[in-house]
């Protein structure tokens, strides 16, 4: 990234968990609003569209009403973001230069170790409860409460590594995911900068840049993002043996379209997340400058 040098390795963890928390708390009613056309029914809608969703959310809740939830979501985000910059800032420190320039390459092998760290130590138990909690919402089951109880009851029936089911595909949508991201955001920047150094931290184009690369990464990593849903889901014990498995399932019986399912709105969300944590994280870089040197 052209915003990203050589510093102190707990400077980027706190750099990292302040733009997850900041980042899901400007896009969270986003969320809240593609989640709850996923969960409603078909044959009677609640809501017509996302715009539908926020004018009846607050009409009956008030705005505060768009961010249930988000408590877990904000937490969960702020550990990803401090992982995932965390592990690339320390990991690409090994390929840059003495003038903290990175190659493509370099860029790219950061961005792969930064995923995979993103993914064990926080995104794959965290898109599990998410996605066991979101499941049993639909199915009507009241298996859980919320989040928290859902952790509870998961560690209490299945063990620590419940949390973890559907942690390869996981492991490879976000190691893919940071790949791609990573250098395809700096290639971005620097056409639309037209390599202008003075703008690597402008929140404005380098946004601008992360956006551009979230929906680019989107379908390349889409495949493994429906495998991991499937395998994070109620029922997946019952339905799958594993990883490989889910994958023949679904291509045997929904087709090639199973494994692209989604792929609109997630190329929305991921446009508004990644170009917010783009744009985010230079600002707080800027002004935690200011006061840790």
């Amino acid at each position: 990234m052209a915003f990203v040098k050589k510093e102190h390795p707990l400077k980027s963890v706190v750099k990292g968990f302040t733009t997850g928390g900041t980042m899901v708390i400007l896009s969270y009613p986003l969320e809240f609003a593609k989640t709850q056309l996923q969960l409603q029914s078909k044959a009677s809608p609640e809501f017509a569209s996302m715009p539908d969703v926020f004018k009846k959310t607050v009409s009956k809740h008030g705005v505060t009403g768009l961010y249930k939830g988000a408590s877990v979501r904000v937490f969960g985000a702020g550990a990803q973001q401090m992982f995932r910059w965390g592990a690339y800032t320390n990991i690409s420190n090994f390929f840059r230069d003495d003038k903290g320039k990175i190659s493509v390459v370099g860029n790219t092998l950061s961005g792969l170790g930064a995923g995979v760290v993103e993914a064990v130590c926080a995104v794959t138990p965290v898109e599990t409860v998410k996605t066991r909690v979101n499941d049993d919402m639909r199915r009507g089951t009241g298996n859980y409460s919320g989040s928290g109880d859902a952790i509870v009851k998961i560690l209490k029936s299945e063990g620590p590594m419940g949390l973890y089911r559907g942690a390869l595909p996981t492991i490879l949508k976000q190691a893919c995911n940071q790949a791609i991201r990573m250098p395809l955001q700096l290639q971005c920047f620097t056409l639309i900068s037209f390599g202008d150094e003075s703008k690597k931290k402008n929140p404005l184009y380098n946004g601008v840049a992360g956006a551009m690369a979230g929906v680019g990464s989107v379908f390349l990593t889409q495949p493994q993002d429906c495998v991991k849903s499937r395998m994070q889901g109620e029922a997946a014990k019952e339905l799958y043996s594993g990883t490989l498995d889910c994958a023949k399932q679904m291509f045997q019986k929904e087709g090639v379209s199973a494994f692209f399912a989604g792929s609109l709105p997630r190329s929305i969300q991921m446009a508004a997340n990644v170009g917010l944590t783009f744009a985010i994280y230079p600002v707080i870089g800027t002004l935690l400058d200011k006061i840790w040197a």
